[in-house]
Formats: C-alpha cells, sequence, structure tokens
C-alpha cells in the first residue's frame, strides 16, 4: 500500500493527523511530492517528520528556499513566509544542531522521481517544479497533449492544493464525483493528490492519496486547525490572510 501527499506546508496538526491515518491503512511506502515548507508555522517539525519517507522530491517553495531568484518570483505572502523559514532553519540560531541534517534533505530532493510506468512530480511532466495543472486545462488540448505525451501510464502531482484526476481524453473528475475511489484503466492518468496542510478546493481538511494497486483513494481528514490558526496569529511577520485561508480552504 503506497500513499502520495504534497502541500504539506508547515501544518504540523494536519500532517500529523495524516500520518496517523496512513498507520490505519497499513502503508507501506510515502512519496513526497514537494512543499513540506512555506505557509506553515512548524517547518522544522515537518521536515524531521519527511526525513524517513521513502521518496520525496522538490516542490517550489523548496527551490524558493534553496535559490534566492527564485523567491522573487512569489507574492509578498508567499514571500515573507519563506523568509520566516529561512531564519528557522539559520545556521547561526540555537537551532544550529539539528538544522545541518535539515538542509542536507533539502539539498537531496530530486526535481522528478520515476518507478516504471509512474512518474512523480511537484507541478506537471512538462515543468515539475513551477507549472500548474488546473481542472479547466482539459480545454487546453495543446497543453494536455503535450503532457499527457511525457507520461507512460502514470503521473502523480500537486502544486495546485486542488485534488483530482485528468484523463487521457480530456476529462476532469474530483475526488466527490468517483466517491473517493477511482479504478486506474489502460489510459494514461494524471492524479493531484491535493494538499495536507494548505487546502485550495474550498474543503479546509488535510488531502492526500493512497495507492491500492490499481485503485486510488482520496482521503480527506479532519484535524485542529485552530491550533495550527493560532500558531500562525501568534507570528507577527506572517500574513494574517493565511490564517482565513487555511480556515476557508482557499
Amino acid at each position: 500500500m503506497q500513499a502520495a501527499v504534497s502541500g504539506i506546508h508547515a501544518n504540523l496538526e494536519a500532517f500529523q493527523a495524516v500520518l496517523v491515518d496512513m498507520k490505519a491503512f497499513a502503508v507501506t511506502e510515502v512519496i513526497c511530492l514537494g512543499d513540506t515548507i512555506g505557509y506553515g508555522p512548524n517547518p522544522k517539525e515537518c521536515l524531521d517528520l519527511s526525513l524517513d519517507f521513502d521518496v520525496a522530491i522538490l516542490g517550489n517553495h523548496e527551490q524558493a528556499l534553496l535559490v534566492e531568484k527564485e523567491e522573487r518570483l512569489f507574492r509578498a505572502r508567499a514571500k515573507a513566509s519563506i523568509a520566516w523559514t529561512r531564519q528557522q532553519l539559520s545556521m547561526l540560531g540555537h537551532h544550529r544542531e539539528s538544522n545541518p541534517r535539515r538542509w542536507d534533505y533539502l539539498g537531496s530532493l530530486d526535481h522528478k522521481h520515476v518507478d516504471e510506468d509512474i512518474l512523480y512530480v511537484h507541478g506537471t511532466p512538462r515543468d515539475p517544479i513551477v507549472e500548474y495543472l488546473y481542472p479547466k486545462d482539459i480545454y487546453w488540448p495543446e497543453k494536455m497533449g503535450e503532457i499527457f505525451g511525457l507520461i507512460d501510464w502514470l503521473c502523480f502531482l500537486g502544486h495546485t492544493h486542488v485534488p483530482g484526476i485528468w484523463t487521457e481524453t480530456l476529462t476532469f473528475l474530483s475526488p466527490e464525483d468517483v466517491d473517493y475511489r477511482y479504478r486506474i484503466g489502460n489510459e494514461k492518468t494524471i492524479i493531484n493528490v491535493g494538499s495536507v496542510g494548505q487546502a485550495r478546493d474550498r474543503d479546509p481538511r488535510a488531502s492526500y492519496v493512497i495507492l491500492d494497486d490499481d485503485v486510488v483513494i482520496f482521503r480527506k481528514l479532519n484535524y485542529d486547525l485552530e491550533k495550527t490558526a493560532a500558531k500562525l496569529e501568534g507570528i507577527p511577520t506572517l500574513n494574517p490572510d493565511l490564517t482565513e485561508r487555511l480556515r476557508q480552504g482557499r
């Protein structure tokens, strides 16, 4: 049983709820599709919980942390969050003994992962870190054709924080459309696993997926959101809008 997560975004409470749920499903392999950090109040703790994942790849927030010029492309609230995260991972502060392993982990992340005919990226196969794939892109056949041309059978991704399924026949299905379970056939398929810690589908619950043979199971979990919100509100350099976005799932 394999699980794929993305967009943890330093939300420890959401992340812990997902880890507990994985144990209930007897998950034996975890693949992280990037953005363990950014936005949330617990980057160090979430990085530490990610160290033992079987596979982890680079998200755009990790890239912005590692490459300063990438940070300049961010909007103000994301840029402020990266700057604050960099302070938390400082090699000069009182965490200088524990932060080196976190930087080593961040520096080890690849842009993508391939397991036979399954591809794992953060963004899209065409641009593994930065490009977004939206539900409305089914009306953009040129973009979808190029993306599906880079997939052998199945692709897992995140980045938009909106879970769902794209098929090669230019169909998009939400988790609700398939009652949270989808059997993958022979046609090429893309699965967005959603976001653990920063939902943007108007559902504030934590989202991830489980792959059980050829069946994808979308999981949505409640967590102590107000505890996370209180932490965010206690960090004056972070944008207050982050808290409301968390509550509203946007």
